[in-house]
C-alpha cells in the first residue's frame, strides 16, 4: 500500500484492477483500434446523413423565405430589394453541418446580387433586419426580441411602417 501510495486495501485492488485493464489493453491494441476506425465511419456516415437532411430542410424553405423578405422589404419602401441565400457545401464539419452561409443583397433595379455586408447600407440593413426579425418572431416562439440599431438610417415614412412591423410583432 505505501509503495503505490493507496489508503486502504480496497484501494490496492482497484489499482491492480486498472493495470490488468492496460496490460489487456496495450495487448490488444491493434483490435481496439479497428474498432474504433469502424465506430468512427459509422459516426461519419451519421453525420454525412444528417447534414444532408438538414441541407435539404434548408434548401425547401428558402423559396419561401426570399419570397417574405422580399414583400417586407417592398412593404418598407424598398421595391427593387432582392434577396438570397447561397449555401456552399463543404467536407469540413461544424455544429450547423458541412456548409457556409453568404446572405447575398441588392436594393436597387439592376444591381447584382452582392453579400449583404458589402452593399447594404445602414437604412438597407436596418429594414433587412427587421424583416428577418419579423419573420423569425411569426415563425418560431420568441420570448423576447432585441431591437438594437434597428432604426440606423431610416427616419420619416420608412420609420413609421417599421414602428408599426414592430408593433405588430
Amino acid at each position: 500500500m505505501q509503495k503505490h501510495r493507496k489508503a486502504s486495501v480496497d484501494d490496492l485492488c482497484n489499482y491492480q484492477k486498472e493495470i490488468k485493464y492496460k496490460i489487456k489493453l496495450s495487448s490488444s491494441f491493434d483490435l481496439e483500434l479497428k474498432s474504433k476506425k469502424i465506430e468512427l465511419e459509422n459516426q461519419l456516415l451519421k453525420l454525412k446523413k444528417s447534414a444532408k437532411i438538414l441541407n435539404k430542410k434548408r434548401n425547401n424553405i428558402l423559396p419561401k423565405l426570399k419570397k417574405d423578405i422580399e414583400n417586407h422589404l417592398l412593404n418598407l419602401g424598398m421595391p427593387y430589394a432582392r434577396f438570397m441565400v447561397e449555401f456552399n457545401v463543404n467536407d469540413q464539419y461544424h455544429k450547423l453541418g458541412n456548409t457556409s452561409i453568404s446572405f447575398l443583397f441588392s436594393a436597387n433595379k439592376g444591381s447584382s446580387l452582392l453579400e449583404i455586408s458589402k452593399v447594404a447600407s445602414g437604412g438597407e440593413l436596418s429594414r433587412l433586419m427587421l424583416a428577418m426579425k419579423y419573420i423569425a418572431a411569426k415563425t418560431i416562439k420568441l420570448d423576447a426580441l432585441i431591437f438594437d440599431k434597428i432604426d440606423t438610417g431610416v427616419s420619416g415614412k420608412i420609420a413609421s411602417l417599421m414602428a408599426n412591423m414592430m408593433q405588430e410583432i
